[in-house]
């Protein structure tokens, strides 16, 4: 037998109204009566027809999540399983699906988000990368569509909510530790340089080097995929240079895993003769061989957040745009070590 809305109004002793309003949290709805109408639901076996809800709210309680590239590629880095745990945890929580948008090229990620806004295929978006000059954030924009940005906006910044770390901070901090180790010779193997966590994390390298009053050759800043592959490449590029460095800043720890594995391949000791730290802090950051001194930047965290303020942002549309940065820490493990001359 089917349980209705009447069902459990009768028996709650309220009008059908009253349940249809406890089923969309209304505040006009007493915390008492909620719990007493959601103990009878439980009872009676009720479960909202979220279709029917949909349709007469005009909304889909779906949010879309967009990454930055197809997802066989994504999914092969931890960051993004992580970050989509932390969105799924808050979106569980206010009954929100969530509706997935991956694309090979640039063009089909932006055609996959006009679909979603133009189908009314989700109330909301999250954007799970930040990229220069991007059409996507523009569109959402334009389109005065509800968006929530994982990452630093290039521009706009008055006009977008975003959730990120301090790149730049961390980028910098973590360099001045290999620089209090004593290195002198450092290099950065990073993402995509039109992500804005490349351009912030180097920019936090950069100035590190800067203030040390140290040298900064091009020929030390390396850019490949976030793929444990684009790490292999990058390394092998870095060792064929005249000096190797002394010590590598790695912008994720999927890269990281291919540097760590080409320098033992190549007969390079971590961190004996090079040292190695990374950013993410995944669960195998812990259990490489040497395990990797990695910033946790908390991507449940990011996620949460993320899912968080676009919920906001749907039910309070006249809300302004805010940001939210999560604090990181640097996890210091074996693959790094002091640099003595010689």
């Amino acid at each position: 037998m089917v349980v209705t809305i009447k069902d459990v109004a009768k028996k709650a002793n309220v009008a059908p109204s009253t349940v249809s309003r406890v089923i969309a949290d209304s505040s006009r709805i007493s915390e008492k009566t909620k719990k007493r109408v959601r103990k009878i639901m439980d009872e009676l076996g009720y479960h909202p027809n979220m279709n029917a809800r949909s349709l007469a709210n005009q909304t889909t309680q779906a949010i879309g999540l967009v990454m930055p590239s197809s997802a066989g590629k994504a999914f092969q880095n931890p960051f993004f399983p992580e970050v989509i745990r932390g969105i799924s945890s808050f979106s569980h929580i206010k009954s929100y699906s969530l509706y997935m948008s991956t694309g090979e090229t640039e063009q089909e990620i932006y055609e996959g988000v006009v679909k979603m806004v133009q189908g009314r295929r989700v109330d909301g978006i999250v954007l799970l990368y930040s990229r220069i000059d991007d059409p996507v954030i523009q569109y959402l924009i334009e389109q005065q569509f509800p968006f929530v940005l994982i990452g630093k906006p290039h521009q706009s910044t008055g006009e977008v909510t975003y959730i990120d770390n301090d790149n730049y901070l961390a980028g910098r901090e973590l360099t001045e530790y290999f620089i209090s180790l004593g290195h002198k010779r450092l290099a950065f193997i990073g993402g995509s340089p039109d992500l804005m966590v490349t351009k912030e994390r180097l920019a936090g390298f950069k100035e590190a080097l800067k203030l040390a009053d140290l040298p900064m050759s091009d020929d030390y800043i390396v850019y490949m995929e976030f793929l444990r592959e684009g790490g292999e490449r990058a390394v092998e590029q870095l060792l064929s240079l005249e000096q190797p460095p002394s010590a590598i800043i790695v912008t994720d720890d999927l890269m990281a895993l291919g540097v760590l594995s080409t320098l033992t391949e190549k007969g390079y000791a971590v961190p004996d003769r090079i040292s190695v730290a990374s950013f993410n802090n995944v669960i195998f950051s812990e259990i490489s061989c040497p395990p990797l001194t990695s910033v946790d930047v908390r991507i449940f965290q990011l996620g949460y957040e993320a899912a968080k303020s676009l919920v906001e942002k749907i039910e309070s549309p006249e809300l302004p745009p805010k940001s939210i940065l999560v604090p990181y820490k640097i996890v210091k493990r074996q693959s790094c070590k002091e640099y003595l001359e010689g």
